[in-house]
């Protein structure tokens, strides 16, 4: 089983910056392929960003390319989303995700989630 919990979320302003942390326990994380996702009231969740394990290849949703930056620290075992320019339309309740697969963006391909944070971009 795999255990994650993230921090940092919160309130800012459009424009702004916010850095997310998910921290992982349970099982050998450098196993595991990492995901972002996000789900805004009334909506589906939506991927946001996923890493493979090595942490050598990224994968972005068309919405937050040149915006987020995804990483992951395999020492730490922690995974992170860097968000910048920040929009109210990035507002919304954030999921990090595992996955043992290699299917990175699908949804349904991550098995373990966190509770989840909120963000919030006013405008």
């Amino acid at each position: 089983q795999v255990q994650l919990v993230e921090s940092g979320g919160g309130l800012v302003q459009a424009g702004g910056s916010l850095r997310l942390s998910c921290a992982a326990s349970g099982r050998t994380f450098s196993s595991l392929a990492m995901g972002w996702f996000r789900q805004a009231p009334g909506k589906e969740h939506e991927f946001v960003a996923a890493i493979n394990r090595s942490g050598g290849r990224t994968f972005y949703a068309d919405s937050v390319k040149g915006r987020f930056t995804i990483s992951r620290d395999n020492v730490k075992n922690t995974v992170y989303l860097q968000m910048n320019s920040l929009k109210p339309e990035d507002t919304a309740v954030y999921f990090c995700a595992a996955s043992s697969t290699y299917s990175y963006t699908l949804r349904t391909e991550y098995r373990h989630w966190g509770q989840g944070t909120q963000v919030t971009v006013s405008s």
